[in-house]
């Protein structure tokens, strides 16, 4: 498992891997979108396209909004960046985020400008997906993202890398230890304690108010209830042992993790106890401090057996 924490003000990657070298990219800004959209009917999914180009230069690339049901039947919402590769990377949205964050379409654009397919969606419950949001829930979204991807393998597509932010890190972790029929997995800022933050969010009284009513509504600035926790989700959550999860990842699996060295939502100490796990060779590379990762640059490139993939960081 390799794990790297960056200092994203001077877009410097400061690691001597031989298997990640340093390759500088211009920077990418998110493309104009123009021309038709049309809509394909597949069975259990439905599809809209669009197209457009970064520049004259290159290739046009087809956007299509596509509709994957999930093992519940809900529908899953998502967007594919169509560059007509066989393989293909899937992006997971963090918590109470959806799959146009800024972090998803920067990354997918920059993927999509090395010539990789790349698909975004919101997991159920969460965007324009169907289904009511839940706190934690974190298996239930690692087989969201199970049948997203038993979708495009039905399709005759590779599904060649997962990568998740923040909770999305976390679930695409889960997914390899549950699956493991991925072969490279990228965690962005995931958090490795699921306990730690609990009490912030929730108060430091949580368990009592929750065994008392049964769930706790967290409010917004305003007073409003931004989202309801209930018990079984919460006690989900506590069960789930996230250094057990990465012990059951396949040795031939490639995980890299990657967090900002003064992240204030998850700790850098998650990366840290990310790269003491035993399960894959570790590498631990620190730097000075950054807080939120976005991703509009390619700063370096991953190299990896089954091809190449682009992953672009920068806050």
């Amino acid at each position: 498992m390799d794990t790297i924490a960056l200092n994203f003000d001077s877009l410097t990657l400061l690691s001597n891997l031989s298997t990640y070298p340093k390759s500088p990219f211009p920077q990418l800004r998110t493309p104009f979108i123009s021309s038709t959209c049309r809509r394909i009917s597949k069975p259990n999914s439905t599809i809209s396209t669009m197209a457009h180009s970064h520049s004259t230069q290159n290739p046009v690339i087809e956007q299509q909004r596509m509709i994957i049901p999930n093992k519940h039947g809900e529908k899953l919402v998502g967007l594919l960046h169509e560059t007509e590769s066989k393989e293909i990377v899937i992006l997971c949205h963090g918590f109470k985020s959806t799959k146009d964050y800024n972090t998803m379409t920067n990354l997918a654009a920059a993927l999509e400008k090395e010539g990789i397919s790349v698909f975004r969606f919101n997991f159920a419950g969460n965007g324009e997906s169907e289904g009511s949001f839940q706190y934690g829930n974190y298996y239930r979204e690692a087989d969201d993202l199970h049948f997203v991807i038993q979708h495009f393998s039905g399709e005759s597509r590779v599904v060649s890398a997962i990568l998740g932010h923040r909770k999305g890190g976390i679930v695409v972790l889960l997914y390899a230890s549950k699956y493991q029929d991925i072969h490279i997995v990228v965690n962005v800022s995931g958090r490795y304690d699921l306990k730690r933050g609990i009490a912030e969010r929730l108060g430091e009284d949580f368990m009592e108010i929750i065994k008392r009513d049964g769930h706790i509504d967290v409010k917004n600035k305003t007073g409003g209830v931004e989202y309801r926790v209930t018990e079984e989700a919460l006690m989900d959550s506590l069960r789930t042992d996230m250094h057990e999860a990465c012990l059951k990842i396949n040795k031939e699996c490639r995980v890299l993790t990657v967090h900002g060295s003064a992240d204030e939502i998850n700790s850098v100490e998650d990366a840290l106890e990310f790269a003491k796990v035993e399960a894959v060779n570790t590498n631990l590379k620190f730097s000075p401090p950054t807080n939120e990762i976005q991703f509009d640059q390619v700063p370096w490139k991953l190299e990896f057996p089954v091809g190449m993939m682009f992953i672009a960081i920068r806050s």
